[in-house]
């Protein structure tokens, strides 16, 4: 009999120990800590439970702080949604925007590009209205399913920023549609690298992006 057969048959045996308890005492094994010193099988257990216990505070305390940061998220959505409800005018929707993703967020540099029939009915003299948008980046933004994040991919989308745009090291674009399409779309900058990464998740810009949209494209009618 080696060592699995022993180990096979307390597994299909598993009240053994359970009738012969003096073995949790009689029985040492090496301390988990200390090589050169024994312990009972029942002090051993009670360092495996405790190693587990530690593992479970660990991960405990990690999702405690993922819902934190969700609950604080989301309060800040709810509060950039109220702001969107309350502007009267496209102006007071990108305004809106600019100040929650700047004060709420902590976002550096916001950009609204918008092109057709919202665009047109914004007007050419409104800074919303961008029709320098090349076709190229039309078409790439229309593609996208989800938000974009990570470095510019072009000096157009640098450019978006201003001056700032030697700067820009990471953004997120957000498509805006409404019933007709790909109408625009919202921009974020940072000068951090890993401000906005390609792994990051993006259900909280989803929404901000789909919020957008919709507060735009219902002051265009």
């Amino acid at each position: 009999m080696n060592a699995e057969d022993v180990a096979r048959y307390l597994r299909e045996h598993p009240d053994f120990l359970n009738e012969h308890h003096e073995l949790f005492t009689e029985l040492t094994v090496p301390h988990p800590q200390h090589g050169g010193q024994a312990i009972s099988l029942a002090e051993r257990q009670l360092h495996a439970l405790r190693d587990k216990i530690r593992a479970l505070e660990v991960k405990l305390a990690e999702l405690i702080r993922f819902g934190e940061e969700n609950d604080d998220i989301s309060a800040k959505v709810h509060r950039l949604a109220v702001a969107l409800l309350l502007a009267g005018s496209q102006a007071s929707v990108r305004a809106a925007l600019v100040d929650g993703l700047r004060d709420d967020f902590a976002v550096p540099h916001v950009s609204l590009k918008l092109w057709g029939a919202v665009a047109e009915a914004v007007g050419e003299g409104s800074p919303l209205g961008d029709m320098a948008v090349s076709e190229a980046v039309r078409r790439q933004i229309d593609a996208l399913r989800h938000p974009y994040c990570g470095a510019p991919e072009s000096m157009e989308m640098a450019s978006w920023f201003g001056e700032a745009a030697p700067h820009i090291r990471s953004l997120a674009l957000m498509p805006l549609r409404d019933a007709g399409g790909c109408f625009g779309l919202l921009a974020l900058g940072s000068e951090e690298a890993e401000r906005f990464y390609a792994e990051m998740g993006t259900l909280y810009l989803d929404r901000i992006g789909d919020m957008a949209a919709a507060a735009l494209a219902a002051r265009a009618r």
